[in-house]
């Protein structure tokens, strides 16, 4: 699929499941309801409405974690901290190389920092939780075990017969 320099709302309701009820809603064209824009501003110089492929892409992300039964309240919840906590977009922590990666269990949301770092982000999104085992460690420690596992091999018994 080739990406377009930006989507109307009908190519984008298509694409995404998203009703034109919801696209309003969610990115509402006035700064009025910035405040309830789960997406930012439109690109400047459209009389209509037009989204970017960044913002085709969280639309996306957001559609899917909607119909796993994440609410709305949540969904700004996530964009609320990834931006205020992180400094991030949401594309950036979905794959786009930012600063966190977003991790789900189906019930909760969490960012994993560079640094290995978890936060739940919609419940104690500015604490981070305590991981027990880091893949680093574990890696090391395994590769440890398999060197210093290995039995040397006696040479075979001669018979002489």
């Amino acid at each position: 699929m080739r990406l377009k320099r930006t989507y109307g709302s009908r190519e984008v309701a298509v694409l995404t499941g998203l009703t034109a009820r919801q696209l309003q809603l969610w990115t509402p064209a006035g700064s009025s309801r910035r405040r309830s824009a789960l997406i930012g501003p439109p690109p400047a110089g459209y009389t209509e409405r037009r989204y970017t492929p960044i913002d085709l892409f969280e639309l996306l992300v957001l559609a899917d974690l909607r119909r796993r039964g994440f609410s709305v309240q949540q969904l700004h919840a996530i964009m609320r901290t990834l931006q205020d906590r992180f400094g991030s977009r949401l594309f950036e922590a979905t794959g786009g190389g930012g600063p966190v990666q977003l991790l789900t269990d189906g019930r909760e949301i969490y960012a994993r920092t560079g640094r290995g770092e978890f936060f739940n982000l919609l419940k104690t999104p500015t604490q981070s939780l305590l991981v027990v085992g880091d893949e680093g460690l574990l890696k090391e420690l395994k590769a440890r075990m398999h060197r210093t596992g290995k039995k040397k091999r006696k040479p075979a018994d001669r018979r002489l017969t």
